[in-house]
Parts: structure tokens; sequence; C-alpha cells
């Protein structure tokens, strides 16, 4: 039975990964049909609905849309923007991490200024945070996310293994996992984005569990990447790589590909955000998948999750149908269109008055929430999108031994210092 969930969010800052692109023409005010509206949408498998409801809702209109993935989307998006050919609307995430990012957008004056929506102002604070540039709100920010391991429960019970509670018990889950066939955790690594969520769920615990204000002192220079716990967490993705946690070839492994391992029961599951199981359920509608904090000691009291606002909407501010564009935006900020996301997504509602009926299968995910156990996904607070942009294709040659940890790290440490 699911479980209605109504919360205020107050302790959480920050994003994550998924996205999309699209082509589209842009204008001046009134300049083309005011009934088509262009969109490009990260959230694939869910964003559908909506737009449907929109549509049925607004007889007449027509919402023009595609869906991509996060890097080609990402590689994109500038370019369009810069070039006239971007969308009315279009996914934008929060902070600076990436260069699709909230920040790094509104800087050159690419996104409207949406601080006069009556949404704005209700948003919880720490989500003020990365939805705005120098005090004024630019992106519409609906869903909260989550990273954590989800275990396809039908294939752990046919197992006869237990979900780990512990990092020891992790280790051990694997070998024995990997001894039977079937790899604990599908690992897409061919997306690049996907290197840093294995990461990001070990170093929630392993470097703020051990210091809550380590990206203050990052950016006030009183420590580094490379000479922090982030060491640390480095090496336990690669101890979990060795201990046969993963797949064969997760580079050669697309995230389109480590869903279905995930939702067929190759793999007992996939350590990502809690985005992934209304797309695993796509794939497998009979199937039932549970999220847990990803084990990275031995005392499951001190787990953290990182846990933030996810990709949310910018309008473009050369929107050819600016007025439509934000007609959708408020819907996807309304208590029913909020609902909708939500639900179909998977997510957490930013806004407490949603009504958001919760997956039973993110239970760990909202106790973590709730009771304060959650820090930002890493990257949002970084000073620049070369930051993530370096430490995902680090990742990479990790895996495929062209680069070391320590590396990574020191490479990351550089791009941090150019602010």
């Amino acid at each position: 039975m699911k479980k209605s969930l109504t919360v205020a969010l107050t302790a959480v800052m920050l994003t994550a990964a998924c996205s999309s692109g699209t082509n589209a023409n842009s204008g001046s005010d009134g300049g083309g049909d005011d009934k088509t509206l262009t969109l490009a949408s990260v959230d694939q498998g869910s964003i559908e609905d909506v737009i449907k409801a929109f549509e049925a809702a607004n007889p007449g209109v027509k919402v023009n849309f595609t869906t991509s993935g996060a890097d080609q989307y990402q590689a994109q998006i500038r370019t369009q923007l810069s070039s006239g050919t971007a969308p009315d609307v279009m996914t934008v995430w929060p902070g600076n991490g990436n260069p699709g990012a909230t920040y790094v957008l509104s800087k050159p004056g690419y996104l409207l200024d949406l601080s006069d929506q009556p949404w704005a102002a209700k948003l919880p604070d720490a989500f003020k945070t990365v939805a705005q540039y120098e005090g004024k709100t630019y992106n519409a920010l609906f869903g909260l996310n989550g990273i954590g391991a989800v275990y396809n429960d039908d294939a752990l019970a046919k197992s006869g293994l237990q979900a780990p509670t512990t990092w020891t018990e992790l280790l051990g889950f694997c070998r024995d996992a990997a001894g039977k066939g079937t790899p604990a955790f599908a690992l897409g690594i061919q997306d690049n984005w996907v290197t840093q969520l294995v990461l990001y769920g070990l170093a929630a615990t392993v470097v703020f569990g051990q210091d809550r204000d380590f990206n203050t002192k990052l950016a006030a220079g009183q420590v580094t990447f490379a000479g922090s716990a982030w060491t640390t967490a480095m090496a336990k993705y690669q101890e979990m790589n060795k201990a046969g946690c993963f797949q064969r070839n997760p580079l050669g492994t697309s995230y389109e590909a480590s869903q279905t391992l995930a939702a067929s029961g190759k793999t007992l599951g996939i350590v990502q955000g809690n985005w992934i199981i209304s797309l695993l359920k796509k794939k497998n509608p009979s199937g039932k998948f549970t999220m847990t904090a990803l084990p990275a000691t031995d005392e499951p009291a001190t787990f953290l999750m990182p846990a933030a606002a996810g990709a949310g909407y910018g309008v473009n501010a050369k929107a050819k149908n600016k007025d439509l564009a934000l007609k959708f935006i408020t819907y996807v900020m309304s208590p029913e269109g909020m609902k909708l996301f939500n639900e179909k997504q998977g997510s957490l509602p930013t806004l407490p008055d949603a009504g958001t009926t919760v997956d039973p299968g993110l239970k760990e995910l909202t106790t973590f929430v709730q009771e304060n156990r959650t820090v930002p996904f890493m990257d949002q607070l970084w000073p620049n999108a070369k930051v993530q942009q370096t430490m995902l294709s680090g990742l990479q040659e990790v895996f495929s031994n062209q680069a070391s940890p320590e590396s990574v790290l020191k490479d990351m440490d550089a791009e941090y210092k150019k602010g």
C-alpha cells in the first residue's frame, strides 16, 4: 500500500542527473503561434503524462517535446541558447554543477526571471539557494531526488541473499552474488554522468559523515579533494569493483542497458537515483523495487544519503511563447501538476501542499529526509561545471586503467581553484 507524504523539505540543497534537448525556434513576445509550446525535458517516462494533462486542461494547446540523454543535452543546450534555436521551456539543474545548471545558464541571461511567479516564494530556503542566481529565481524545482542502492525485490528473494546493511556485508554480498552468476549491481558508465552516483553514495557517509561543513571548507580553501576523505570514497568505489559488485564491462554498458539488467533480474539491483524506479517498472510492470542507503562503513547509524532538488524547468529568455511557457511552469508547480509529476517520476515534492503519494520503495529515503540524514548532491555548489566534468571523465579513465583515483582528485582540485 502506498503511503501519503506531505513534508516541508528544509535540509537539502542540490540535484541529480539525466537530461534532454531539442531544437526550437526562438523569437520575441507574441512572435509566433501562441498555442504551440516547445519543450526539452530530461524526464523520460514521466513528462509524457504531465504534458497530456496540461494539454487536456488547455484545449487547443499542443506541446512539442523531445527527450535525450544527459550527456547529449548538456553538450547542446548552451549552443542552442546562444544560437537562438533553444525551446521555450527546458530542463535546468539546480546550482552550478554542470553545463545545464541554473547559475551557468542564468549568468549570461539565457533564462527568464521567474521570481514573480506565485510558487517561487513558497520554495523552502534550501531549494531557493540553488534555484536562484543573484537573488532572482530562474528554476522551477518540483521534485526531491536521492541516491542509493535500488534492489529488484524478486531477484533478491530468488538469489537467497539479503540486502547488505554494512560495508563488510556489502563486499560479501557482491562476492556471493557474483558467485551465483547474478552480479549485485548494474553499472552503465558508458554514459559518463552515471559514474558519479556510486561515488556520491559512498561520499555522503565517508566524507560528509565526518564533516557536514566540508563544502564550506572546500570553498574557503581549507580542504581539498585529494587531501581529504574523498580518497577513501574513491578507494571504496574501486574496492566494490574488485569485489565483483558490478556486471562485466561497465564501460561498455549504457544507462539504458543497465536499466534492463536490473529490471529483468540479471543483476540484483542498481545504484542510482530514485527516478530509476519508475523506469524499472516501465520495463518490468510487475516488479517491486526498494531503495536503501548504500553502505559505506560498518556503522549503519552514521549512514547519510545524498538527497537534493532534482532537475527542474526554466524558461528561455527569448521564448517564442513566453505566456504559454509560464502557464506550463505554473501547472508543473501546482499541487495537481506536482503530484502527477512526482508520482510518475518517483520523486518527493518540493512544496508541502502537493499531496504526493510516494512509492513504497522509497520509505528509507523518506525517513532519511525527515530525520535530516541527507547531504546535498556534491557538485551543485562547486564553482564551475568543469569540476564535475573532470570527475566524470576521470572516473571513466579509472575504470579503463588510464588514470588513478589520486590523479582524478588532483585534477578536480585544479579545476575547483579556477573558480
